[in-house]
């Protein structure tokens, strides 16, 4: 509730076309929509009780962070990007967040550390009980640090490579567990909270290439057994 000036109450709002793009974002994420699915404004308006245009203003967020396709004359689409376009992805996602680490060396407060460290409580209590869950969290907190820098363009960019790194791990990522993020989350936030530039960068390129290597694990069916089992023998030191 928010006080207003007089002393009274009023509930607090969140915009319409957040929760649709918040609904949406999950789907798509979670593959309720296939790749390549048309998202019509009507039925989505209809079913989800708003407008067309609260509508088509999920789907320009939706857009922008590559998760849809939106082409004239034909309306929304989920996006189907390729393997190729998912190493491209990594590539540059790996750059700008080491990039984030090296910016917030030495300017986290402790309020910053708290809200960092309860987020990574919240993604491994969902661990248990929501994984699907887990997973969106897991992405968020790379979201969360890249806020932390204060530099919105950084930001920005940063939300777009995740949010398409989260769809290329759902079309082609081999399944795994999710305590690896958490461990590495803590282990990165340890080191930002003691200013150590060149161990945290060290973790957060780590982490991003253990991340790369899950989402553009290929179907078994295009490799001979070397390459299947190529990847398994690395995390197991072989």
């Amino acid at each position: 509730m928010i006080p207003n000036p007089n002393g009274s109450h009023q509930k607090s709002t969140v915009p319409k076309s957040d929760a649709v793009y918040r609904i949406l974002k999950r789907a798509i994420l979670e593959q309720a929509f296939a790749a390549g699915a048309k998202l019509p404004e009507d039925s989505i308006g209809e079913r989800l009780g708003v407008s067309r245009t609260i509508v088509r203003q999920a789907l320009a967020r939706l857009n922008g962070e590559g998760l849809i396709e939106q082409r004239p004359n034909k309306g929304a689409c989920v996006a189907h990007p390729s393997l190729e376009d998912g190493h491209d992805i990594f590539a540059v996602r790996r750059s700008l967040e080491t990039l984030v680490v090296d910016s917030l060396i030495g300017k986290l407060t402790a309020p910053m550390v708290k809200a960092l460290e309860a987020h990574v409580d919240a993604e491994d209590k969902a661990r248990i009980d929501n994984p699907s869950a887990s997973i969106q969290l897991a992405g968020e907190f790379h979201v969360l640090l890249a806020q932390l820098t204060k530099n919105a363009i950084l930001s920005r960019y940063v939300t777009e490579l995740v949010s398409r790194s989260s769809m290329i791990l759902s079309l082609y990522g081999r399944p795994h567990s999710s305590d690896c993020a958490v461990s590495e989350h803590r282990e990165l936030i340890a080191a930002l909270a003691r200013n150590d530039r060149e161990g945290a960068c060290k973790l957060m390129d780590h982490h991003i290439e253990a991340i790369t290597s899950r989402a553009l694990f290929k179907n078994s069916s295009e490799h001979d057994v070397s390459d299947l089992l190529a990847a398994y023998a690395r995390e197991e030191g072989l």
